[in-house]
Protein backbone atom coordinates (compact mmCIF):
# COMPACT_ATOMS: atom_id res chain seq x y z
CA UNK A 1 0.00 0.00 0.00
CA UNK A 2 2.77 2.45 0.90
CA UNK A 3 4.54 1.89 -2.42
CA UNK A 4 1.39 2.70 -4.38
CA UNK A 5 1.03 5.95 -2.45
CA UNK A 6 4.67 6.83 -3.05
CA UNK A 7 4.14 6.21 -6.76
CA UNK A 8 0.90 8.20 -6.80
CA UNK A 9 2.15 11.14 -4.74
CA UNK A 10 5.37 11.48 -6.73
CA UNK A 11 3.36 11.29 -9.96
CA UNK A 12 1.30 14.25 -8.73
CA UNK A 13 4.40 16.13 -7.59
CA UNK A 14 6.00 15.41 -10.97
CA UNK A 15 3.01 16.94 -12.71
CA UNK A 16 3.39 20.03 -10.52
CA UNK A 17 7.09 20.23 -11.34
CA UNK A 18 6.30 20.00 -15.06
CA UNK A 19 3.74 22.80 -14.80
CA UNK A 20 6.29 25.04 -13.06
CA UNK A 21 8.96 24.10 -15.60
CA UNK A 22 6.87 25.00 -18.66
CA UNK A 23 5.67 28.24 -17.05
CA UNK A 24 9.26 29.29 -16.31
CA UNK A 25 10.30 28.44 -19.86
CA UNK A 26 7.17 30.08 -21.29
CA UNK A 27 6.44 27.05 -23.46
CA UNK A 28 3.31 26.88 -25.60
CA UNK A 29 2.09 23.56 -24.17
CA UNK A 30 1.30 24.84 -20.70
CA UNK A 31 0.56 21.58 -18.95
CA UNK A 32 2.10 18.16 -19.13
CA UNK A 33 -0.66 15.85 -18.02
CA UNK A 34 -0.08 12.24 -18.91
CA UNK A 35 -3.55 10.99 -18.04
CA UNK A 36 -7.03 11.94 -19.16
CA UNK A 37 -8.43 12.83 -15.73
CA UNK A 38 -5.77 12.76 -13.01
CA UNK A 39 -3.13 15.51 -12.85
CA UNK A 40 -0.18 13.11 -12.88
CA UNK A 41 3.04 12.29 -14.70
CA UNK A 42 3.66 8.62 -13.87
CA UNK A 43 7.27 8.65 -15.06
CA UNK A 44 8.09 10.71 -11.96
CA UNK A 45 6.33 8.19 -9.73
CA UNK A 46 8.27 5.36 -11.34
CA UNK A 47 11.52 7.27 -11.02
CA UNK A 48 10.91 8.02 -7.35
CA UNK A 49 10.07 4.40 -6.58
CA UNK A 50 13.21 3.27 -8.43
CA UNK A 51 15.29 5.67 -6.32
CA UNK A 52 13.64 4.46 -3.11
CA UNK A 53 14.51 0.89 -4.09
CA UNK A 54 18.22 1.68 -4.32
CA UNK A 55 20.28 0.14 -1.51
CA UNK A 56 20.16 2.13 1.72
CA UNK A 57 23.88 2.86 1.63
CA UNK A 58 23.48 4.46 -1.79
CA UNK A 59 20.40 6.46 -0.77
CA UNK A 60 22.12 7.85 2.32
CA UNK A 61 25.31 8.93 0.55
CA UNK A 62 24.77 11.88 -1.79
CA UNK A 63 27.99 11.16 -3.71
CA UNK A 64 26.64 7.69 -4.51
CA UNK A 65 23.00 8.70 -4.80
CA UNK A 66 23.61 11.33 -7.46
CA UNK A 67 25.14 9.05 -10.14
CA UNK A 68 23.00 6.05 -9.20
CA UNK A 69 19.78 8.07 -9.37
CA UNK A 70 20.86 9.75 -12.61
CA UNK A 71 21.37 6.33 -14.19
CA UNK A 72 18.25 4.73 -12.72
CA UNK A 73 15.99 7.67 -13.61
CA UNK A 74 17.44 7.86 -17.10
CA UNK A 75 16.65 4.17 -17.54
CA UNK A 76 13.12 4.72 -16.24
CA UNK A 77 12.66 7.71 -18.54
CA UNK A 78 13.91 5.78 -21.58
CA UNK A 79 11.67 2.80 -20.80
CA UNK A 80 8.65 5.05 -20.17
CA UNK A 81 9.24 6.92 -23.42
CA UNK A 82 9.50 3.66 -25.32
CA UNK A 83 6.35 2.38 -23.62
CA UNK A 84 4.37 5.52 -24.48
CA UNK A 85 5.52 5.37 -28.09
CA UNK A 86 4.84 1.66 -28.46
CA UNK A 87 1.62 1.20 -26.48
CA UNK A 88 -0.02 4.64 -26.51
CA UNK A 89 1.47 5.70 -29.89
CA UNK A 90 2.51 9.12 -28.58
CA UNK A 91 5.56 10.90 -27.28
CA UNK A 92 5.20 13.13 -24.26
CA UNK A 93 8.71 14.58 -24.56
CA UNK A 94 11.60 14.75 -26.96
CA UNK A 95 15.20 15.62 -26.34
CA UNK A 96 16.02 15.27 -30.04
CA UNK A 97 17.20 18.90 -30.11
CA UNK A 98 19.71 18.35 -27.28
CA UNK A 99 23.23 16.99 -27.79
CA UNK A 100 24.00 13.31 -27.25
CA UNK A 101 20.35 12.32 -26.90
CA UNK A 102 19.39 8.68 -27.27
CA UNK A 103 16.41 8.33 -29.62
CA UNK A 104 15.13 11.67 -28.28
CA UNK A 105 14.01 9.87 -25.11
CA UNK A 106 16.93 10.70 -22.83
CA UNK A 107 19.94 13.00 -22.84
CA UNK A 108 22.91 13.73 -20.54
CA UNK A 109 21.61 17.14 -19.47
CA UNK A 110 18.39 15.72 -18.06
CA UNK A 111 20.22 12.73 -16.60
CA UNK A 112 22.24 15.21 -14.53
CA UNK A 113 19.06 17.01 -13.54
CA UNK A 114 17.49 13.72 -12.40
CA UNK A 115 20.53 13.13 -10.17
CA UNK A 116 20.18 16.59 -8.61
CA UNK A 117 16.44 16.14 -8.20
CA UNK A 118 16.92 12.77 -6.51
CA UNK A 119 19.31 14.20 -3.93
CA UNK A 120 16.83 17.02 -3.23
CA UNK A 121 13.86 14.66 -3.08
CA UNK A 122 15.43 12.23 -0.64
CA UNK A 123 16.90 14.98 1.51
CA UNK A 124 13.97 17.39 1.61
CA UNK A 125 10.74 16.00 0.18
CA UNK A 126 10.61 12.29 0.90
CA UNK A 127 10.29 12.62 4.69
CA UNK A 128 7.06 14.61 4.10
CA UNK A 129 5.81 12.22 1.41
CA UNK A 130 6.50 9.23 3.69
CA UNK A 131 4.61 10.92 6.53
CA UNK A 132 1.66 11.69 4.25
CA UNK A 133 1.62 8.16 2.75
CA UNK A 134 1.63 6.65 6.24
CA UNK A 135 -1.42 8.73 7.20
CA UNK A 136 -3.61 7.80 4.23
CA UNK A 137 -6.36 5.50 5.51
CA UNK A 138 -6.18 1.94 4.13
CA UNK A 139 -9.81 2.17 2.97
CA UNK A 140 -8.75 4.68 0.28
CA UNK A 141 -6.44 2.24 -1.49
CA UNK A 142 -9.13 0.31 -3.40
CA UNK A 143 -10.92 3.43 -4.73
CA UNK A 144 -7.59 5.00 -5.66
CA UNK A 145 -6.54 1.86 -7.56
CA UNK A 146 -9.88 1.76 -9.37
CA UNK A 147 -9.60 5.45 -10.31
CA UNK A 148 -5.98 5.03 -11.43
CA UNK A 149 -6.83 1.94 -13.49
CA UNK A 150 -9.92 3.48 -15.10
CA UNK A 151 -8.01 6.65 -15.95
CA UNK A 152 -5.15 4.62 -17.43
CA UNK A 153 -7.52 2.59 -19.63
CA UNK A 154 -9.41 5.71 -20.75
CA UNK A 155 -6.11 7.47 -21.46
CA UNK A 156 -4.84 4.54 -23.50
CA UNK A 157 -8.03 4.46 -25.56
CA UNK A 158 -7.94 8.21 -26.24
CA UNK A 159 -4.25 8.24 -27.11
CA UNK A 160 -4.39 5.17 -29.34
CA UNK A 161 -7.39 6.63 -31.19
CA UNK A 162 -6.00 10.17 -31.60
CA UNK A 163 -2.22 9.61 -31.39
CA UNK A 164 -2.13 13.12 -29.93
CA UNK A 165 -1.25 14.08 -26.35
CA UNK A 166 -3.29 17.25 -26.85
CA UNK A 167 -6.40 15.09 -26.64
CA UNK A 168 -5.75 14.81 -22.89
CA UNK A 169 -6.35 18.55 -22.56
CA UNK A 170 -10.10 18.17 -23.07
CA UNK A 171 -10.86 20.84 -20.48
CA UNK A 172 -9.33 23.54 -22.71
CA UNK A 173 -12.31 23.21 -25.04
CA UNK A 174 -14.62 24.41 -22.27
CA UNK A 175 -12.35 27.30 -21.33
CA UNK A 176 -12.26 28.49 -24.96
CA UNK A 177 -16.07 28.34 -25.25
CA UNK A 178 -16.55 30.36 -22.08
CA UNK A 179 -14.01 32.98 -23.21
CA UNK A 180 -15.74 33.43 -26.58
Amino acid sequence: MTWFWYFFLYSVLGFGLEVVYVRLRREAKRDRKCRLILPVCPVYGLGAVAILLLPEGVRQTPLLLFPAAALVCTGVEYAAGLFYETVFRVSFWSYAHLPFNLDGRVCPLFSLLWGVLAVAVLGLIHPWVALLAARIPPRLLAPALVLWSADTVATALVLRRTEDTGALRWYHRFARREAA
